[in-house]
């Protein structure tokens, strides 16, 4: 079974090295990820991923006000 991704952080550097740890395991697809709160609950919503690992801290949207929309 493979388990979709999607990392949102503000920070390219975090996305990219959570994508790099995350998409050299075998069984985890990094399906998207976003900057911001508004991107990723719009990204969520398209892309349906299994788990997404965000920050707390970003613009737009923060973390928990964006994890409460898509839930």
């Amino acid at each position: 079974m493979t388990i979709s991704v999607m990392i949102a952080d503000d920070q390219v550097m975090v996305r990219q090295g959570f994508a790099a740890l995350l998409g050299a395991q075998p069984d985890i697809v990094v399906a998207g990820d976003a900057s911001n709160g508004v991107e990723a609950v719009a990204a969520a919503r398209s892309l349906q991923p299994d788990v997404i690992f965000m920050d707390v801290r970003m613009p737009e949207m923060d973390g928990l006000e964006a994890a409460r929309t898509i839930l």
